[in-house]
C-alpha cells in the first residue's frame, strides 16, 4: 500500500510540474495576433493582418486522423527536420481548414520570411502567405472532436445569420493548446467574412 502511494505520489507531482510547464509556455509563444473590431453575445468580429504559414493538405476524414497526421508532419519540419536541421519556434495557434480535404497550418514566426526558412525535408509541407482577412470567431472550451468543430460552426452560422452579417463559407478550427495540457483549453471556430458587409 506504500509503495502505491508513493507511485501515485510521484504521478501526481509529474503532472502538476507538467501543467506549469504548459502554462508558462504559452505565455512565451507567439501568437497569430488580431484586432477585435466589435463583440456580440455569441461571437466577436477580429482582422487579422497578412502572415505567412507552413501547411500540409491531410488524408484523414475525420479531426482525429488529420490533428495527428498534420501535427506529426509540421512539428517534425520546426524540431528539426529541415535541410539546416535548424529548430524554429512554435506557434499559436494550429489552424485547420474545415472543408471536405482539410489542410493543417503553423503560422511562421515574424523572423522569418520565405527566403529565409529552412527547406523541409517533407515534400507535403508548403508555405503560403494567407492575406489580411476580417473574420468572425466563436470559441468553446476542452479538448476538440469533429462533433463539437461542428456544433460551434452552426452556432456561429445561426448567430451571423440573426445579425445580418454573410460569410464566405471559408471556415478554419484554431486550437490553441498542447495535448498534454488539461486546464483553460481554449478551441475557435472561425470564418472569413464578405468584403460588402465590412465596407
Amino acid at each position: 500500500m506504500k509503495v502505491v502511494s508513493i507511485i501515485l505520489g510521484i504521478i501526481a507531482v509529474a503532472f502538476i510540474a507538467v501543467q506549469i510547464f504548459a502554462l508558462k509556455s504559452q505565455k512565451n509563444i507567439e501568437t497569430y495576433s488580431y484586432v477585435v473590431n466589435k463583440k456580440y453575445d455569441q461571437f466577436e468580429i477580429r482582422h487579422y493582418e497578412a502572415t505567412l504559414f507552413s501547411s500540409v493538405k491531410l488524408s484523414g476524414t475525420t479531426y482525429k486522423e488529420n490533428s495527428s497526421e498534420g501535427f506529426s508532419v509540421l512539428a517534425g519540419y520546426i524540431f528539426g527536420n529541415n535541410e539546416r536541421k535548424e529548430k524554429i519556434a512554435m506557434t499559436s495557434p494550429v489552424a485547420m481548414t474545415l472543408k471536405d480535404t482539410s489542410t493543417m497550418l503553423f503560422m511562421v514566426p515574424k523572423k522569418f520570411n520565405k527566403e529565409t526558412l529552412p527547406q523541409p525535408n517533407e515534400s507535403k509541407i508548403k508555405f503560403q502567405k494567407e492575406p489580411a482577412k476580417t473574420v468572425a470567431a466563436i470559441q468553446f472550451k476542452g479538448w476538440a472532436n469533429d462533433k463539437k468543430i461542428e456544433k460551434y460552426k452552426q452556432k456561429l452560422i445561426a448567430a451571423l445569420d440573426k445579425q445580418g452579417i454573410n460569410h464566405t463559407n471559408r471556415f478554419y478550427f484554431l486550437g490553441y493548446n498542447a495535448p498534454y495540457e488539461v486546464f483553460n483549453r481554449k478551441n475557435e471556430v472561425i470564418v472569413e467574412l464578405q468584403k460588402a458587409d465590412l465596407d
